[in-house]
């Protein structure tokens, strides 16, 4: 193995012969211990074979993706492609360059092999100990082919076998190979459900671990970073981390749809937006908004914005329903702000569509392994598809009304307000998942101050 294919960086040292045949010998047998059957590993077959269905004869190829320089030979941390994981149940830094291999095994059928990297044999390889990319002394314990197997329930290869494989798929059939996966996932089983719900239980103590650091936040230039690290912590500790960047956006920054540089200070007077997930170990991400006054009350304009735009958040979840079209929950959501701003005389009329000035984008999505999950779904499948048991979306409707904006009046100037929940669709309507943190103005002025006060 050459200096290059070991991925050797500035801390290594050259060995000489005598180390390396020391670091040969001398090694106790170390198996993975426990049961390493994953949990996932129970559904995932039914997943693949829903998968098969759709391509017969014909092989699938899912990689779970490559290791990204961050800098120089610093490495970004890895996360597996979400179609990767839901096909395998692997979740983990350690499947960086793995790949899903669905061969064609008989009419309608495929067999899945999965080709890693395996822990490297310590009596022939110097790249246990010297490798910073994939060494097991450098970045942890790999499993051998056969614990690999055990954990999946597929068969597995070394990676060096996919090297050999024909040529795939032409880039047509990849893009029908990735809507059929992002389609797949439109509903979600009953295992996927819960550990969506694990999500968000795991969000809603992110959250009171904000409100409870809002004296020092307030207190710190920056601000919003302190109440980015306080939800951070949360997140590492009880699952992967957070599900996507955090949105800590106060005063102004709330108009910004996705703020997250952070940087600014609280103002005691304002309100925080607050856009923030718990990604549990198994990849299912959480995707919840609150806006809070930072100083435990709502001023009277304050006040107006966030009602408005809670009572459009609850029009849009009382549209929710099996067979109901997808985009009825954000129309019914809309007609509400549009009646709202023309009776503030904002409008001059709610038809038509100049609510998007204050608006801006649509108000939900899909929501499972990807924070904007079946994103690769066809439109009519999707978009203008119907709701169906088991989907799992966002409702999240806001107002953003721009500090610049010479159509407000200037009290509403700088105001951002969204709400955001997570809803699990059910037989007769659908279920709220993240209903244990408060939405309405006086629920959240309780819910702060017990905190605060505790």
């Amino acid at each position: 193995m050459t200096e290059q294919a070991l991925r050797t960086g500035s801390h290594d040292m050259t060995p000489s012969a005598d180390l390396q045949a020391f670091m040969a010998r001398d090694w106790e047998p170390s198996p993975l211990p426990g049961d390493l059957l994953l949990p996932a590993a129970r559904v995932t077959p039914s997943r693949r074979a829903r998968l098969s269905a759709r391509f017969p004869g014909e092989r699938l190829v899912i990689p779970a993706g490559e290791l990204q320089v961050r800098s120089n030979d610093c490495d970004y941390r890895f996360r597996p492609h979400s179609a990767y994981a839901w096909l395998t149940g692997l979740t983990g830094e350690d499947q960086a360059g793995h790949v899903l291999v669905l061969e064609p095994s008989g009419p309608g059928s495929h067999e899945a092999v999965l080709h890693v990297r395996p822990r490297s044999p310590r009596d022939d390889s110097e790249e246990f100990y010297r490798d910073r990319r994939y060494g097991e002394f450098w970045v942890g314990r790999r499993p051998d082919l056969g614990e690999a197997e055990r954990m999946t329930g597929i068969r597995c290869e070394h990676l060096d076998a996919y090297g050999k494989l024909p040529p795939g798929r032409d880039p047509s059939r990849d893009r029908e190979l990735a809507s059929a996966l992002s389609e797949l996932r439109l509903v979600k089983d009953a295992w996927e459900v819960d550990q969506l719900q694990l999500a968000v239980d795991h969000t809603t103590s992110g959250f009171e671990d904000v409100v409870r650091a809002l004296p020092r936040a307030l207190t710190h230039p920056r601000g919003e970073r302190w109440i980015e690290g306080v939800f951070g912590l949360r997140a590492r500790a009880e699952g992967n981390g957070t599900g996507y960047d955090t949105i800590a956006a106060s005063g102004a920054h709330a108009c910004v749809l996705h703020w997250i540089r952070n940087d600014g200070p609280l103002d005691a007077r304002e309100l925080l937006l607050l856009d923030a997930g718990v990604e549990t170990d198994s990849l299912y991400t959480a995707d919840i908004t609150r806006t809070l006054p930072l100083s435990g009350r709502f001023s009277s304009v304050q006040r107006q914005v966030y009602e408005l735009v809670l009572a459009a958040q609850e029009a849009g979840m009382a549209a929710l329903r099996p067979g109901a079209s997808f985009r009825d929950f954000h129309r019914a959501g809309m007609r509400v702000i549009s009646e709202g701003l023309a009776e503030w005389g904002i409008l001059k009329s709610p038809e038509g569509d100049l609510h998007r000035r204050y608006t801006l984008c649509s108000s939900g999505h899909m929501l499972g392994l990807d924070v904007h999950d079946c994103a690769q779904a066809r439109v009519e499948t999707y978009l203008d598809g119907v709701l169906t048991e088991g989907s799992v979306l966002t409702v999240e409707p806001g107002l953003y009304f721009q500090p610049d904006d010479e159509t407000l009046p200037a009290e509403l100037r700088g105001i951002g307000v969204r709400i955001e929940d997570d809803l699990v669709i059910t037989g007769d309507g659908a279920r709220l998942m993240s209903g244990a943190l408060p939405r309405t103005p006086d629920g959240i002025e309780s819910w702060m101050g017990a905190l605060l006060d505790g």
